[in-house]
């Protein structure tokens, strides 16, 4: 090598040598400003996370002048459970193509998987846009909507792990493959986006942009909505039919779009048909009228099919029903006779049931995910896993829902209120549990709450109600979340009250209640002694689990979109 080129080349080493040190010992000192600024922001956004490591190692690409602004740190964190989830769509992609043909149940899953990660990328979308549309104030404000939503995806990427088999080699093997290279990860992100959020009233008070919730809240609602207390984003046909929705003879009062009848008069024999009529592009409510009949048919309500309102004769009257189930080789989620994936669907004075039997194991009546979705006055029969409240904000009012193990299960915000609960009699070998809850991560959005109701035991069960070990529910994951308030109890009840998940260790950190509750089962002095297990809570803390608080949407929209069902309903409590 020549002579002169060595020395350039040691000279160039001692040169970038001596910057490398000027570099660290400044980083040592913290005297380079720009470093600073992000060290200090990632330690404050990062303060609420769980895993700090993590949060700290997804947003270091936050750097010059947004490495001072809290805003970027969550566009990034939303960007980054993007990828992830992007990430495992592609991996079930592939794995499809690789296995689909040669295991039927593996391709179930995986199809499952695709279309589930596809509706956490929708959930991701309205996420980004939030973040990129607003400044960090609006964004407080709407932090109910994107918690909403950054839970759903988390929800998603369950449905998709529990959509595998563990007892079938060929479908372990997949769920392996998935869960180490990607969807382990997705649940792993969104949660530190999650902790971001669920903390970002005291990270903004340390950023020093600190704002009061309550009268910016109260100035939007007035600016946003007319003199009849409706949100001005209801158009003035939506306000007048939801109007109708309430007091007798109200059927006289709607005018429906389409008419199902299995008799011919109407434009279509089945709901399916109908809901496939549904007009693309369609502005405001959509109004099938189902009447009287009993509908054997399997149907799903498309995320397009938006603000569906469906009612029938009654839920004596008017029953759609099926029998798929999970023995018959039919995966959990695909057993659902009745599938809502759409926002704003209400149904109304139906029933929806599946028929497969306490041998069927898992049989879906009715699967929810549509956001802000709302069933009054229908009746949602079965056995096992008879309603999935899968994801999202739901509320259920003077419904009748009836079950055995797990029989109101998901990872979604539900409030069931004024309706009846009823405890089937299951198999010998078999206990009854009301609720499962999925909530896997500290700060998700999600929970079940059952308000004003009666949960009792059906006739069948009632002579050996005390040989048959009955309880309120089971921790599916983690911070399992369930509270039962203003309810009535029936004596049916095992003095446990609440049963642990086998296998699992969630006793610590679940979250399990009861309020101001009534009948011989409310009595708590036999309860577990759980350390999740907070007894009988106070009524300040009973007031998060209130529909004001539990089923908010945002300031604009707050809890309007239960106001404007008109139907009676509590924001608070009962008494």
């Amino acid at each position: 090598m020549n002579a002169k080129i060595i020395i350039s080349a040691v000279s160039l080493i001692l040169v970038v040598g001596v910057a490398i040190g000027v570099v660290v010992a400044v980083n040592k000192k913290g005297e380079d400003p720009e470093i600073q600024t992000q060290q200090r922001s990632l330690r404050v956004i990062c303060e609420n996370a769980e895993d700090q490591k993590l949060c700290h190692e997804t947003l270091s690409s936050v750097r010059g002048l947004d490495a001072a602004d809290p805003k970027a740190y969550i566009a990034a964190a939303v960007k980054a459970t993007t990828d992830s989830v992007i990430k495992a769509f592609n991996m079930s992609d592939r794995l499809t193509t690789e296995y689909g043909n040669k295991d039927s149940g593996v391709k179930m899953a995986l199809d499952d998987c695709k279309d589930l990660l596809e509706f956490a990328l929708d959930s991701l979308e309205l996420s980004n846009n939030l973040v990129r549309d607003n400044n960090i104030q609006s964004l407080q404000y709407q932090s109910p909507d994107m918690r909403n939503w950054l839970s759903a995806v988390i929800s998603y990427q369950q449905s998709c792990m529990e959509g595998f088999n563990s007892e079938n080699e060929g479908e372990k093997k997949i769920k392996e493959q998935l869960q180490v290279q990607g969807l382990d990860r997705v649940q792993k992100i969104t949660g530190v986006a999650l902790d971001i959020v669920s903390g970002l009233s005291k990270i903004l008070e340390q950023f020093n942009l600190k704002f009061d919730l309550k009268p910016a809240s109260r100035r939007l609602l007035a600016e946003d909505t007319d003199e009849e207390g409706y949100p001005t984003w209801f158009s003035a046909s939506d306000r007048k039919l939801l109007g109708q929705l309430q007091g007798k003879g109200w059927r006289s009062r709607v005018t429906p779009n389409v008419v199902v009848a299995k008799d011919g008069s109407g434009q279509f024999k089945t709901i399916k048909d109908a809901i496939a009529s549904y007009p693309k592009g369609n502005k405001g409510r959509y109004i099938i009228y189902v009447k009287a009949g009993v509908y054997d048919e399997y149907i799903t309500v498309p995320k397009e099919a938006v603000n569906i309102l469906m009612y029938g004769d009654g839920p004596q009257k008017t029953i759609v029903t099926g029998s798929k189930n999970f023995a018959n080789g039919v995966k959990t989620m695909q057993t659902a006779t009745f599938a809502n994936t759409a926002s704003g669907f209400i149904g109304k004075a139906m029933t929806f049931e599946n028929t497969a039997g306490p041998d069927g194991h898992q049989a879906v009546a009715l699967r929810n995910q549509g956001d802000t979705s709302a069933f009054v006055g229908c009746h949602i029969l079965g056995y096992q896993d008879t309603l999935y409240v899968q994801t999202n904000r739901q509320f259920y009012r003077n419904c009748v829902i009836s079950g055995t193990i797990d029989f109101i299960f998901g990872t979604s915000a539900t409030l069931i209120q004024h309706s009846v609960i009823i405890v089937r009699k299951p198999n010998d070998n078999q206990f009854n549990t009301v609720t499962a809850d999925g909530t896997a991560e500290k700060n998700m959005a999600t929970g079940i709450v059952i308000q004003d109701c009666e949960i009792v035991p059906e006739q069948a069960l009632y002579p050996v109600r005390f040989q048959i070990k009955s309880y309120l529910g089971r921790p599916w994951k983690a911070y399992s979340k369930t509270v039962v308030m203003e309810s009535t109890i029936g004596d049916f009840l095992h003095p446990d009250g609440w049963f642990p998940w086998t296998g699992s260790n969630f006793e610590n950190t679940l979250y399990y209640a009861e309020y101001a509750n009534t009948g011989p089962g409310a009595n708590v002095q036999g309860r577990i002694k759980w350390k999740g297990y907070h007894g009988v809570i106070s009524k300040a803390e009973a007031t998060q689990f209130t529909a004001a608080e539990f089923l908010k949407a945002g300031p604009k929209s707050g809890t309007d979109w239960l106001k404007a069902l008109h139907v009676p309903h509590y924001l608070g409590f009962k008494n």
